[in-house]
């Protein structure tokens, strides 16, 4: 007998909606199918009349009264259990490899000591809204301590060497998160290194003055170290990636332009050995994989130490480039693709050594215009002990760079003198010289050297002289690279003018005024940079930090490298 499109005729009537029983055949246990519910005597009537109780349809249901409706429940019931416990199987068992994805991430990384026991600098205080500056140190490690690392360039010999930081930049991002710089220190810069011990080997280095890419053997804590030393900014975190993990890396972000002016090769020359390689034709070309790593690594090429910084700084802001076009900081496939490859990749501080600290540390620049986004190079002057191999820390022009960044200001002159221009316009009118009180801290050994003595008291005694009767002095130590007027967060728009207007009698810079959070009041710490005199050092609040320096600005896309001639390409 055929099928009907009437429901209760038939031998199987088909469901118009779920409650006829239609949608669900075969999920019961007892094995009782909608045609079966259907037969004859299986209700408490046999009648199969068409009356209102009888027929089919009531056949179907066993009846008014029958044991079927209380038997279709219990089918319902047991139903409903089964769809609650599949679908909780996959809740649970999602979340379960979710889990073991989570785990297997964070057992890729490879993770250290933040600092080898010498961080000295301190934190820049919160600015108005609770917010801080994030830094983070990134090195370039030219280990071949692996069977992939010596197949991607170095000799059998170098294995099992204490590996050099070739590669070192400070990434700073504003507490605002509104711009972001790149700092390069050259690999053959002599600093003071200082002491270190090395949490791998337990051996212990004392303080030297040397090369800046040494600093490895201490561990990359030690790098950080120095860093901070030299610089006085506080680093929260490092980085470090080796050439097998530049590869996967430039393979898992997918390419990123480079541009040459001229067709090279970078091979050994007659007097020069080493070179990685690198061969090009003219104009821009998109590389990954072992390519990124060649170009990476190019120095002869590119004239210098110098112009490799250049030539990373240019893949760096083409990578970000990339990276933003894929919308990658907010496509969850690519930051899957991204994570596995990064923990792999990556030797980190232990601060950051999870897959959610890396993750919210990549939001970081996910804000971050290209435009506010500057890369630039140390300014630097050559090295009198050597001066065809190294150089030294340009004096003026570097501090004046350490000093912008320890004060979380840009690096761009046109975003300082708006700030600054907002500064001077806004606040209440500063106290009377008479009515303020003032703290001043002997902080002249911010530097490293032995505190210059009495100078608090020196400082003190020009206060009062300009008309700021309650100042006096501390016992308590300080320590500053550059002098700085200090107000506490509490103190608010009236604490600034305070503060301002002994700035302004010290003639010290606008940018010497800082906020701290609440419990010291007015301050001002003499720092290493006046150490006598009656006169503040003099310094161009307005200067641009990037000039006479390599830079490279994210929003930038016809960079191009010359190619130093004896490496064209003929």
């Amino acid at each position: 007998m055929g099928r009907s499109s009437t429901p209760g005729e038939g031998t199987r009537p088909r469901a118009s909606h779920a409650g006829q029983l239609g949608w669900d055949d075969g999920l019961y246990e007892d094995g009782a199918s909608g045609a079966e519910a259907a037969e004859p005597g299986r209700g408490d009537s046999g009648d199969q009349g068409g009356g209102p109780e009888g027929g089919p349809r009531a056949a179907r249901r066993g009846g008014p009264r029958g044991g079927s409706r209380r038997a279709g429940k219990s089918r319902k019931r047991r139903v409903l259990r089964w769809i609650a416990f599949t679908l909780a199987f996959l809740i649970l068992g999602t979340g379960a490899a979710g889990y073991l994805w989570y785990e297997h991430l964070n057992s890729n990384l490879r993770k250290g000591k933040r600092s080898a026991g010498n961080s000295a600098a301190k934190k820049t205080a919160p600015n108005a809204a609770g917010q801080t500056p994030l830094n983070l140190l990134l090195i370039g490690s030219d280990s071949r301590n692996s069977k992939e690392n010596l197949k991607l360039g170095g000799s059998k010999s170098s294995v099992g060497g204490i590996p050099l930081a070739d590669v070192q930049m400070l990434l700073h991002v504003s507490a605002d998160r509104k711009n972001a710089s790149v700092i390069s220190i050259p690999r053959d810069t002599r600093v003071d290194i200082p002491a270190c011990k090395n949490p791998d080997t337990g051996k212990t280095y004392p303080a030297s003055n040397g090369i800046i890419n040494e600093t490895l053997r201490g561990g990359p804590g030690c790098t950080l170290d120095t860093w901070e030393k030299l610089t006085g900014v506080y680093i929260d975190h490092w980085m470090m990636v080796d050439f097998a993990g530049v590869v996967s890396m430039a393979d898992a972000v997918g390419g990123a332009d480079v541009c040459v002016k001229q067709d090279v090769y970078d091979v050994p020359k007659p007097g020069v050995p080493g070179g990685s390689y690198l061969k090009m034709k003219a104009g821009t070309h998109k590389i990954q994989g072992e390519d990124a790593l060649k170009w990476l690594r190019t120095r002869h090429a590119f004239e210098s130490d110098i112009g490799r910084s250049k030539a990373q700084h240019m893949y760096l802001n083409s990578v970000l480039r990339e990276l933003k076009s894929q919308n990658a900081f907010t496509d969850t496939g690519r930051l899957m693709n991204l994570a596995e490859t990064a923990t792999k990749a990556l030797q980190v501080s232990e601060e950051i050594s999870s897959v959610k600290k890396l993750f919210d540390l990549g939001m970081q620049l996910k804000n971050v215009p290209l435009d506010k986004m500057n890369m630039l190079t140390m300014p630097r002057i050559a090295d009198p002990q050597d001066p065809d191999a190294h150089v030294l820390p340009k004096p003026g022009a570097a501090d004046k760079l350490w000093a912008l960044l320890r004060d979380d200001q840009s690096l761009d002159p046109k975003d300082r003198a708006k700030a600054k221009k907002k500064a001077a316009t806004a606040g209440p009118k500063a106290g009377a010289p008479a009515s303020l009180g003032i703290t001043v801290v002997n902080g002249t050994g911010g530097d490293g050297q032995a505190p210059a003595t009495g100078r608090a008291a020196e400082v003190r005694d020009l206060l009062k002289n300009k008309g700021f009767t309650e100042a006096d002095t501390t016992t308590d130590p300080g320590s500053a690279r550059t002098t700085e007027v200090t107000y506490p967060r509490s103190a608010g728009a009236q604490g600034r003018s305070d503060a301002l207007s002994v700035a302004k009698a010290l003639s010290l810079p606008t940018s010497a005024v800082k906020k701290t959070p609440d419990g010291a009041g007015l301050t001002v710490t003499v720092g290493a940079d006046w150490r006598t005199g009656a006169e503040a050092p003099k310094t161009d609040d307005d200067s641009d930090p990037l000039e006479g320096t390599e830079s490279a600005n994210g929003a930038k896309t016809d960079d191009c490298m010359d190619v130093y001639w004896p490496y064209r390409k003929p």
